[in-house]
């Protein structure tokens, strides 16, 4: 045995991982700067139009997400995750400022913010797959759960500070102060993101391109189909993208709309929408905090379908509370079942994908929650509108818990475990 295998030092755990720290303090930073500037934008909307006006500029930026999410992946593995996030963060970051320095000098029409949420979406639909498809240029592979649950509590920390500050930044400095807070942030991931030293990646099926400086060609949709076709010979990620989608399609629209129905209809208010989100929040943070310390769970494809299993069943109960405390304790629960099928998905995706091939599957697994399951919540508001909250809770439970039955019953997901 060599002196070099004698005295190599075992690797570090993610969270003492100087390049995990640097890129979730860029993540983190981004994600803080996403929720300051949706909270502009939306108060801008506001402002200077109708409430459906209003709505109609906060829906454009899903349109280019969820068309091009794919291409976003084709891109993000072409050129190199660390180049795409890079350029989309100088992207977001140029824009926003450009939008607080024209509110500093006039009253933009509603045509330019929804102009800039659709510039938005089509960066965040190549932002999204690269974000995806980075940790393993970053971390070792028995270390992507743990990043994986690091990224959960960063997500979770970016949606509890964006807000208050984005609001905070509003009401001293007005709506350029907002805007140019938002850019800041995105300015900060940069030098973090410039200092990532990336991790030579282990045998692929095809050689990556972008990071290495290989040559990029032939065409896009060749890419795409590629990636997919990876996708459906995969005895783990196919059926595991089949799970992610019904997840989403069952969670999506009753948790963002059935929520502030509920409160309505039961006369809890907006302060009982903020203690449902406050509690999901927690548990989902609980989730995160519990993968980024043990680095693992075991039999995770089992832990996975029994948890989107226990999840429907508390989405369901949701339905059913008959008091304020006592939905919120649901939500914890939800929040903190859903935190851990999500987070072991993510881990899932990271250890069994060819990293080749990570950036359109990143793609793929999204697309569910950012791209065909808010397009359900109208139908989610209509279907609560003929038939009341408690059904669409109970029918978005059964979509979730067929999701886990199907992740169960499939030998190969069911089997999946995480490195050690």
């Amino acid at each position: 045995m060599s002196a070099a295998v004698l005295t190599a030092a075992p690797p570090r755990p993610a969270h003492r991982d100087p390049q995990v720290l640097r890129w979730l303090g860029a993540y983190t930073a981004s994600t803080v700067g996403d929720s300051v500037y949706y909270l502009a934008l939306s108060w801008a909307a506001v402002s200077s139009g109708s409430p459906a006006q209003a709505g109609l500029v906060m829906a454009v930026s899903a349109v280019p997400r969820a068309l091009l999410l794919l291409f976003g992946g084709v891109i993000a593995d072409r050129l190199g995750p660390r180049r795409v996030v890079l350029a989309s963060d100088t992207a977001r970051c140029l824009m926003t400022l450009g939008l607080a320095a024209v509110l500093l000098a006039t009253s933009p029409g509603l045509w330019l913010l929804a102009a800039a949420a659709l510039v938005f979406g089509a960066v965040d639909a190549v932002f999204l797959p690269a974000v995806g498809a980075l940790p393993p240029r970053i971390a070792a592979r028995d270390q992507l759960a743990r990043v994986q649950g690091l990224r959960g509590l960063a997500y979770r920390m970016g949606s509890v500070l964006g807000a208050p500050l984005g609001g905070l930044a509003v009401a001293t400095g007005g709506l350029a102060s907002a805007f140019g807070a938002a850019g800041a942030l995105f300015a900060l991931s940069l030098p973090l993101l410039c200092a990532l030293r990336l991790r030579p990646l282990p045998t692929e099926e095809k050689p990556p391109t972008g990071e290495k400086g290989e040559k990029a060609d032939g065409p896009v949709l060749r890419d795409l189909a590629d990636g997919l076709r990876h996708l459906r010979g995969h005895r783990v990620l196919g059926p595991l993208m089949i799970t992610i989608l019904l997840a989403d399609l069952g969670f999506v629209g009753p948790l963002n709309v059935g929520l502030a129905l509920l409160a309505e209809q039961r006369g809890w208010g907006a302060p009982g929408i903020g203690w449902l989100l406050a509690g999901f929040g927690a548990g989902a943070g609980a989730a995160s905090l519990l993968l980024a310390v043990r680095g693992r769970l075991p039999r995770a494809g089992t832990t996975l379908g029994w948890t989107m299993v226990l999840g429907a069943v508390a989405v369901a109960a949701l339905a059913f509370a008959p008091r304020l405390p006592v939905a919120v304790a649901v939500a914890v629960a939800v929040g903190l079942l859903a935190g851990v099928s999500g987070a072991l998905c993510h881990a899932l995706v990271q250890t069994e994908c060819d990293p080749a091939y990570l950036g359109r599957v990143s793609a793929v697994s999204s697309l569910g929650s950012l791209g065909l399951a808010p397009l359900g919540m109208p139908l989610t508001g209509a279907a609560a509108g003929l038939w009341g909250t408690g059904p669409v809770f109970v029918a978005g439970a059964a979509v979730c818990a067929l999701s886990g039955a199907f992740a169960l019953t499939v030998p190969s997901l069911r089997r999946a475990e995480l490195p050690r």
